[in-house]
């Protein structure tokens, strides 16, 4: 039996990007997943909706729930994982996916746009975290996944965007105060984080084409999510992952396959050393 087989997702943003393709790889084990996103309708210039995702799903093996959601609302939060548990019959993992970017200095950052990144980025993670962990508690190997970048407090991560930097840094401070306050109830919380830029929509959105030529696709993400999700939980808590890093160690050595561009040299993506 695959590791993820009969497992539960709920996977916050997962109408296209990295949320989709970790999506897809647990369907592929024959899993459950709970696609939790804003998009319903089709988008005039991004692909993907909650609807042709959970297709997706289901023709890769799974079995899917499409929820169309906004983070920033906790009742819709409430009664999405509620609608979740009561359709498979619980919850064994939560990936918070869902995020707002914005690389714009001070200056140039309005409130809303604050607002977005802070709302949707720390405080989504946070609520839908607290959402599920009661029925996380009553899971076999239960995990909660950031897709948030290690908390390295040099000012270059800083400068030039201090408002993301602040929110997705909130996201990673829900791991590592989660993974010490969850420990005891045997659920891990880790984050995960590109060591390139990966060829989503808010790079193709927010970055020149010639980025977007230099990044991987999102199922090296997807792939590593996969071997932190099937790790043991009570002994894989409170990590900040680099994909790469985690595929090495898995075993994987041939990274061209997850490139945009084989032989284009890569684009580093930030909060990485």
């Amino acid at each position: 039996m695959a590791p993820l087989a009969g497992k539960t997702l709920f996977i916050t943003g997962g109408s296209r990007g990295i949320g989709r393709a970790i999506a897809l790889r647990a369907a592929r084990d024959g899993a459950n997943v709970a696609i939790a996103a804003k998009t319903s309708d089709p988008h005039p210039k991004l692909a993907g909706t909650i609807h042709s995702v959970a297709k997706e799903i289901e023709a890769a093996g799974g079995k899917a729930l499409a929820i169309q959601l906004d983070v920033r609302d906790d009742a819709a939060i409430a009664a999405a994982i509620e609608q979740t548990a009561r359709a498979f019959g619980g919850i064994d993992i939560l990936v918070n996916n869902a995020s707002a970017i914005s690389l714009t200095p001070t200056l140039a950052t309005p409130a809303k746009r604050f607002d977005l990144m802070m709302s949707v980025n720390a405080r989504g993670t946070f609520l839908c975290s607290q959402a599920c962990i009661p029925w996380l508690k009553k899971a076999k190997n239960p995990h909660i996944l950031n897709l948030s970048p290690p908390l390295n407090m040099q000012p270059r991560w800083f400068a030039g965007h201090v408002a993301y930097t602040m929110s997705k840094y909130g996201m990673s401070m829900c791991t590592l105060g989660m993974a010490a306050e969850l420990k005891v109830d045997g659920i891990a919380v880790n984050s995960l984080w590109p060591r390139t830029t990966i060829a989503t929509a808010a790079v193709e959105v927010h970055f020149p084409e010639a980025i977007l030529k230099a990044s991987r696709h999102a199922e090296i993400m997807a792939d590593a999510a996969h071997v932190i999700l099937t790790s043991e939980a009570r002994t894989h808590t409170g990590h900040f992952y680099i994909d790469e890093d985690v595929l090495r160690h898995a075993g994987i050595r041939d990274f061209a396959p997850y490139a945009v561009t084989p032989g284009t040299s890569l684009m580093q993506d930030l909060f990485v050393d």
